[in-house]
């Protein structure tokens, strides 16, 4: 009861801090993207760090900041596209600095500097091309400076607490029949299609309060959320079993790190926006 219980307050917490960070104001949108990024991409080189590798932990963080901080002025329409290209100096740089740390696997090193920088950079970068320039939900506090909507975003983190919440309950109740038990043994075919009709619900729901595309086609991205985000799962699972590691971190009590929560919105947010991008 007790683990229940401190996994339910953390709930509440995160949920407090993303939506209310991203639905805020666009500055405070910016920032909650930022902290889940340098959050997320500070575990996985710690959890690296294990296995007796030592990526570029501060020169990999920067380079995802400063590719989030891009794509973000980008999408507001500060700064032309053009502007990313700044990225391949700094891409550059990585391997020059390798030359000087005198590692004994250097590119073991170099791999695993640069695969967050897609894995985790990339996808988190995605959330402000899919809110500056949008109509539809508006932001708690009042702008004008430019065109924003967070529903996106909002409706996609609802969308995924519902089938991580509907897959938990349903699991832990009913799961029989496992999915990958050699990378994940508690994840259940039960506990997946509990959470799938779960967030179908949540997703009709959605679609006549956000709009941003017809309701029906809520419910097939219903279904990539569900999909996608159970492979993310599976990969972030398969990278800790893969070096002994438990969770990413311990930031969340009950939900582990950043990496352990957001590890689902890393594949299955960029499949949803592509979505809406070729069908809304």
């Amino acid at each position: 009861m007790n683990n229940l219980f401190r996994r339910t307050l953390t709930g509440v917490w995160i949920v407090i801090f993303t939506l209310g960070g991203f639905w805020l104001h666009p500055i405070s949108f910016f920032l909650t993207g930022l902290v889940i990024l340098s959050g997320t991409m500070y575990e996985y080189y710690s959890i690296i760090k294990t296995s007796g590798i030592r990526p570029q932990l501060i020169t990999g963080i920067l380079t995802g900041i400063t590719g989030y901080t891009i794509a973000t002025l980008t999408a507001a329409g500060i700064l032309e596209a053009g502007s990313l290209l700044i990225l391949i100096p700094l891409m550059l740089l990585i391997p020059m600095i390798e030359l000087y740390r005198k590692q004994d696997r250097p590119f073991d090193s170099l791999a695993h500097t640069f695969f967050p920088l897609f894995y985790i950079g990339v996808p988190f970068s995605l959330f402000p091309f899919s809110a500056f320039g949008h109509h539809g939900l508006s932001t708690f506090l009042n702008h004008s400076q430019v065109i924003f909507s967070p529903g996106i975003v909002i409706g996609f983190f609802l969308m995924q607490w519902a089938y991580d919440t509907g897959a938990y309950l349903t699991g832990i109740s009913f799961g029989r029949n496992r999915i990958m038990e050699r990378i994940s043994p508690k994840k259940s075919w039960e506990g997946f299609f509990g959470g799938m009709i779960i967030t179908a619900i949540v997703a009709w729901f959605l679609g006549g309060w956000l709009g941003i595309v017809a309701r029906p086609l809520w419910l097939v991205m219903a279904v990539i959320i569900s999909i996608s985000g159970t492979y993310g799962d599976l990969v972030e699972s398969m990278l800790k079993r893969s070096l002994g590691v438990k969770d990413s971190g311990t930031i969340m009590p009950g939900h582990g790190g950043f990496l352990d929560r957001f590890d689902s919105t890393i594949v299955a947010f960029p499949l949803m926006f592509l979505f809406i991008l070729l069908f809304g």
